[in-house]
């Protein structure tokens, strides 16, 4: 019995420390992990996309983090883009809201994803306390999210280039929004205000790349939307008269490239960061597919390349904006 009991022991103590080895991670951790044919450049400015994913670590979402982190690692990223619905399904309530650490803090752990994180809001963010997402900007220091809406700049490395990104709230931009009444915060947030600081952001930028985020897509292959006319409306003639480079968006679950003949803009969707949603195909289609997964990009003087990548690391899309 004693036998028994001590070799108990001994497996329990073995369990233990695989189970920690499993959960360690240093450099030979993510050399084991390689992207096959992933892209990676020197002297740019790497970054992630990914939306719709605050489920509390259910569907995915821990995988896609997991992998987060390794595209991080080979990518050296700079820090990471969120397309919004950061907390399903109501929001948040304050900074102290426990959903902030269990579906956020609690996820997003590996060493690599303590760079910054700007986001902005989705409408399932709308569905609770909005001001609360921009209030935690002064409780965690990569939590960037100073207002509904705003810009940043970026300097290229080794080049006088710069990269602007516009980071909009598009949900006052939906027009259902406007009667149901879980979203009467939304009616709180004017649409000409912003359509004018946007105006202002892009006409005044001299920077060489632009690109605008949003939670709303104006164009979908997702199976639930298609064109999104009200957002699309408001938008798209600003987008296309300052010639932005590309326009990020989550709301569909699934990852995208939609490609609009006569338009200079290329549409994106990145929001498979937990829960995925069917696709389907549409004249603008250039790539849909419903996998969970993250949109890594990779910014020099004379190229944005896009690359997507599933939760279990494998590259299934990439694309070039070359000037």
């Amino acid at each position: 019995m004693r036998l028994i009991k001590t070799s108990l022991v001994l497996l329990q103590f073995v369990l233990l420390c695989t189970a920690h080895a499993a959960l360690y991670k240093d450099e030979h951790w993510y050399q084991q992990r390689p992207v096959e044919n992933l892209t990676i450049t020197d002297d740019a400015i790497n970054f992630l996309v990914v939306g719709d994913w605050g489920r509390n670590g259910h569907f995915q979402q821990k995988d896609v983090a997991e992998q987060m982190d390794n595209l991080m690692y080979w990518l050296d990223g700079d820090f990471i883009i969120s397309a919004g619905d950061n907390f399903y399904p109501d929001g948040i309530a304050s900074v102290s809201d426990p959903y902030l650490k269990s579906s956020f803090e609690a996820i997003y752990t590996g060493p690599h994803l303590f760079e910054p994180w700007y986001l902005v809001l989705g409408n399932h963010d709308y569905r609770g306390n909005v001001q609360a997402q921009i209030d935690y900007s002064q409780v965690s220091k990569r939590w960037n999210m100073p207002a509904r809406y705003y810009s940043k700049t970026f300097q290229l490395p080794e080049s006088d280039e710069q990269l602007l990104i516009v980071f909009l709230d598009t949900n006052p931009f939906e027009a259902k929004y406007q009667h149901e009444a879980k979203y009467a915060n939304v009616r709180s947030q004017l649409i000409e205000p912003q359509l004018e600081w946007l105006n202002t952001q892009l006409s005044g930028s001299q920077a060489k790349w632009k690109i605008v985020v949003g939670h709303h897509p104006m164009y979908s292959s997702g199976k639930r939307y298609g064109k999104t006319d009200s957002v699309r409306q408001k938008l798209e003639p600003i987008l296309e008269k300052y010639k932005v480079d590309a326009y990020f968006a989550g709301h569909e679950h699934d990852l995208q490239h939609n490609k609009i003949k006569g338009k200079s803009v290329q549409h994106f969707i990145s929001g498979a960061g937990s829960a995925v949603r069917d696709v389907k195909t549409r004249e603008f289609t250039e790539f849909a597919e419903a996998q969970a997964g993250v949109t890594a990009l990779t910014v020099t003087q004379n190229q944005i390349l896009i690359q997507m990548v599933t939760a279990k690391g494998k590259l299934i899309y990439h694309t070039r904006i070359i000037k």
